[in-house]
């Protein structure tokens, strides 16, 4: 049984400038897994940089309150909501709340470097 924690995760500032701990990455540890596992925080009053991927992605709302941005749409996300991000669409996140906005990362296949391009 493999069992990862989060408070053993190193937290690091993404490309896109959220606040990341990667908790499953196939490439990182001894996992058969097609997809990527991630933990991100944007603090009250910040917002990712935009980007895009080539691939999938999925947000899961932990905590807070946000603005999702997702090409030319915008609506506001919270606690419990999946948010489908397709690949090769600009996008990103704005916490609107006072607490930090929380969600996990699911990127299928798995993240890798080249696969996003950041706005700078």
């Amino acid at each position: 049984m493999q069992i990862y924690k989060l408070s053993e995760c190193a937290e690091f500032v993404a490309g896109d400038e959220t606040l990341l701990r990667e908790l499953l990455h196939p490439d990182k540890q001894p996992i058969e897994l097609r997809y990527s596992l991630a933990h991100a925080v944007v603090l009250s009053g910040k917002v990712s940089k935009p980007h895009s991927l080539s691939t999938s992605e999925v947000y899961y709302v932990l905590s807070g309150i946000g603005e999702m941005h997702i090409g030319s749409e915008m609506q506001l996300i919270e606690a419990g909501d999946a948010v489908y991000i397709p690949p090769n669409v600009r996008q990103f996140v704005r916490n609107v709340g006072t607490e930090p906005l929380v969600f996990l990362c699911i990127v299928d296949p798995a993240w890798q470097p080249e696969n996003e391009s950041v706005e700078r």
